[in-house]
């Protein structure tokens, strides 16, 4: 049985499920779906379209769901899905898709922190932070166990990859790849995010041969080709540093930091 207050509206056609509490002044439009065990603050709005796990709480003022700002978006139906588990904070803005039937995504486990807003077509993963005020564009990722610190700016269509740490206030106008800090603007490789990376039980071996693999990337003065083939030679094979390659491969050796003479 849900605790849901006779002050917050409900849509008949919302799907609302086992122990979710609804406090007053809440707005809950159609063709909403709620998990168990969620709880919707004051003022929060879950609009149309959105897909919600268990175990999450909405806190005062966000809004879930809602119409992409976004000129393209011409009334299609759109999701926006959130996985389990997840806090989201005061005024979060999370926009729905642009695109026929599709969504933007939050994982489970992550941490969604004030006046921050998600884009439409974004993606974010598992066991993410998302700081205060940290601004995120449409068609964005980032993986999971990812930092955005607070007021960290993200351009249109760029990836941040998995254990990535963003420091405060950075503007990021490219592909992050993985296991990086990322600092100052223009943003600036700032080392390899290794206190983070031990809190996931990541060795000093995997996380001396990334560090290695960055050296080549950054520090060797050479080209993002180069740099590649150097850690294939050098660093022996492991998840992470298959990763790492793999994730430069894949957006065209295109990502953040490196000097014009280094591309």
């Amino acid at each position: 049985m849900s605790n849901i207050s006779p002050l917050a509206f409900v849509h008949p056609e919302a799907k609302i499920g086992n122990n979710v509490t609804i406090e007053p002044f809440v707005f809950i439009d159609r063709d909403v779906v709620i998990g168990d065990n969620c709880a919707i603050h004051s003022h929060a709005s879950i609009i149309a379209g959105t897909r919600m796990g268990s175990g999450n709480t909405i806190y005062h003022s966000a809004i879930i769901g809602a119409d992409p700002q976004d000129f393209r978006w011409k009334g299609e139906q759109t999701y926006c899905i959130i996985g389990d588990n997840n806090k989201i904070y005061q005024q979060v803005i999370i926009n729905r898709s642009i695109r026929e039937g599709e969504a933007t995504t939050i994982g489970s486990d992550s941490f969604i922190m004030a006046q921050s807003h998600i884009g439409h077509d974004s993606h974010i993963g598992n066991h993410c932070v998302i700081g205060n005020a940290v601004k995120i564009a449409g068609d964005c990722r980032v993986g999971n166990y990812s930092i955005l610190s607070s007021m960290a700016l993200m351009h249109e269509k760029c990836h941040v990859g998995e254990w990535v740490l963003i420091k405060g206030g950075c503007r990021i106008n490219n592909n992050i790849p993985p296991y990086v800090i990322m600092a100052h603007n223009p943003i600036t490789y700032f080392g390899v995010n290794a206190f983070i990376l031990r809190k996931g039980n990541k060795s000093e071996e995997a996380i001396d041969d990334i560090a290695r693999c960055y050296r080549h990337i950054y520090q060797c003065n050479t080209s993002i080709f180069n740099a590649i083939k150097r850690i294939e030679a050098d660093v022996n094979p492991s998840p992470e540093r298959d990763a790492i390659i793999d994730f430069i491969r894949n957006h065209d050796l295109n990502i953040a930091a490196l000097p014009l003479e280094m591309m």
